[in-house]
């Protein structure tokens, strides 16, 4: 059981994430990549994700060597950017004893450019950015949209739950099994004592995450807790199985169609791509947007399409 210890003041800094974290929800979608539980449900998105992991992501599995991630990669910045950079930016003692840590019941030796990281060479740094970039544009990037939406909705339906029951509420009812009895809020997971000591407590939902609570307690920071939000959304790198059982339902021209409209795009160019005449794009666009999974709109003379989060939900529901 894991027992998070309150202070008075503590109890005024519990804060909801407003935004998404790229690089934590970066973080869980590798972890449910390489973990063997749940096979059945995820076991065929796993497969094609290491298929199309890029070579540039490579040095991530490196740092991850026994299952277990150096905590100085636990970064909860809004943007990539800012993350990639906080990453950099961690304190040269935290990198060398957290390297240490995962390494020592490793069977295997530490590659070269880990030991080059350690003495914080700059070309293993950049080595850490290109590849957390790399895994990013291709497990994350096409379905960022929507988890920025999937938050927004997490964080109003919270922040609802705070005003109205205060802070006890939304601790107890976070999680199956939590529970806040006087200073304490105990949750399942890995037996632990943290005590917050007047750091504060930030909530971070996660949408690919489907196990216990994440923990992320660095010194000087507010401890934060990255938990399940739903039952676990995965991006879908190589939807080609999925298309095939969509298409039988709604046709292909229209699988195609929401497939271009990932980015926002117009009857012409549709009609262009798909080569098509404009007015089929619009008898399937008109059929797309009764069905709430594309929203129209015009701009001047041009008509604009784009997916919405349900269309997006659609093409990953059975790839």
């Amino acid at each position: 059981m894991l027992r998070i210890h309150f202070t008075p003041d503590d109890f005024a800094r519990v804060s909801l994430a407003p935004r998404p974290a790229p690089l934590q929800e970066l973080n869980v979608a590798l972890t449910m990549m390489c973990r063997r539980d749940g096979e059945l449900l995820h076991g065929s998105w796993r497969r094609r994700a290491l298929r199309v992991l890029p070579n540039a992501a490579l040095p991530l599995a490196d740092l991850v060597p026994a299952g277990r991630a150096p905590s100085f990669l636990d970064v909860l910045a809004d943007s990539l950017p800012d993350a990639l950079e906080q990453v950099r930016s961690a304190p040269a003692e935290l990198v060398g004893a957290e390297l240490e840590r995962v390494y020592a019941p490793a069977r295997t030796p530490p590659p070269a450019w880990i030991h080059e990281l350690h003495r914080g060479a700059p070309e293993a740094w950049r080595s850490v950015r290109r590849a957390q970039h790399a895994a990013f544009t291709v497990l994350l990037g096409p379905v960022w949209a929507q988890v920025q939406d999937l938050h927004h909705a997490e964080f109003v339906r919270r922040a609802v739950q705070l005003a109205e029951g205060g802070v006890g509420s939304v601790l107890a009812g976070l999680l199956p099994g939590a529970r806040l009895y006087g200073g304490v809020w105990e949750l399942p997971g890995r037996p632990r004592e943290v005590h917050l000591g007047g750091r504060g407590l930030l909530l971070l939902p996660s949408f690919h995450w489907t196990g216990g609570p994440l923990l992320s307690d660095l010194p000087d920071r507010p401890v934060a807790v990255t938990y399940p939000a739903g039952a676990g959304i995965l991006p879908q790198p190589d939807g080609s199985a999925g298309r095939e059982a969509l298409a039988k339902v709604i046709g292909n021209t229209r699988v195609e169609l929401l497939h271009l409209l990932a980015e926002e795009r117009t009857t012409t160019g549709l009609a262009r791509q798909l080569r098509v005449s404009a007015a089929t794009v619009s008898a399937h666009t008109r059929a797309l947007r009764g069905a709430g999974l594309i929203a129209t709109s015009r701009a001047g003379k041009a008509v604009l399409h784009r997916r919405t989060t349900l269309g997006s939900l659609l093409l990953r529901q059975d790839a």
